[in-house]
């Protein structure tokens, strides 16, 4: 099967059963990345540097060939890591599913080079049309839509946070943003929670929270196509 390139509602609606390979540098990965991607990265940070470089200075045709010189050694290796990745996801040495999806920045040469490697190989290989910029643009909208907030208010110790808890508990669609932000300022927060995330890891990990209830709460008013003017959704206020 030839790679197929997808728009960024496809991309996100298989990424529920298949990973994400985000083969943007470790640096660019680690700055902010898809929720739940894998770090899959064609050049290292020195790497993407001097293939830029050259590509602005002489010419593509000579930037493609150093990158060329990175990639080559690195085929094999990038193969076995993608068969380690798949047996990971599905927690089996012999998964039934090959399907990887594969996205650098902008949709380009670094996504279609991995993408042209695992498809020669034998994997599905499906790239997201636009890369993580459309992502970007794609989480804007999300927090950008008119939603019904109903805000949890109260003194700092005074149980917010559980409220929420109970809240969801009982099948109220509920946005946990203080879980979100990890964050860790209030005496009385959570504890041992990971890395707080950057402004634009938070961006996107709310947007994929606010897109996962609308999806779930999606039938609470059939006639609505704009669910999220209509479906109330609790949040604590900081």
């Amino acid at each position: 099967m030839p790679v197929k390139r997808i728009d960024i509602d496809q991309f996100l609606s298989l990424a529920a059963s298949h990973p994400i390979l985000d083969v943007r540098s470790p640096g660019e990965y680690q700055h902010a990345h898809i929720p739940g991607a894998i770090s899959f990265p064609l050049f290292t940070d020195e790497e993407r540097k001097i293939v830029g470089t050259t590509y602005k200075q002489q010419s593509r045709e000579e930037a493609i060939k150093i990158g060329l010189d990175f990639f080559g050694p690195t085929m094999k290796e990038k193969i076995i890591a993608a068969e380690k990745i798949l047996s990971s996801f599905y927690k089996t040495e012999n998964p039934r599913s090959k399907t990887l999806l594969v996205h650098c920045w902008r949709g380009g040469m670094r996504s279609a080079a991995i993408a042209w490697l695992l498809d020669l190989y034998g994997f599905t290989v499906y790239t997201l049309a636009g890369g993580y910029k459309r992502y970007r643009n794609w989480v804007l909208e999300q927090v950008g839509k008119p939603y019904s907030l109903r805000v949890v208010g109260g003194y700092t110790g005074s149980g917010k946070t559980e409220l929420l808890q109970a809240l969801a508990a009982a099948g109220q669609p509920v946005i946990d943003l203080e879980k979100i932000a990890s964050h860790k300022g209030s005496a009385f927060g959570s504890i041992g929670l990971p890395k707080q995330p950057g402004q634009e890891q938070f961006e996107n990990l709310l947007a994929q929270s606010l897109h996962s209830l609308l999806e779930t709460f999606s039938g609470v008013n059939q006639e609505s196509r704009s669910p999220e003017n209509t479906l109330p959704i609790w949040i604590e206020d900081e």
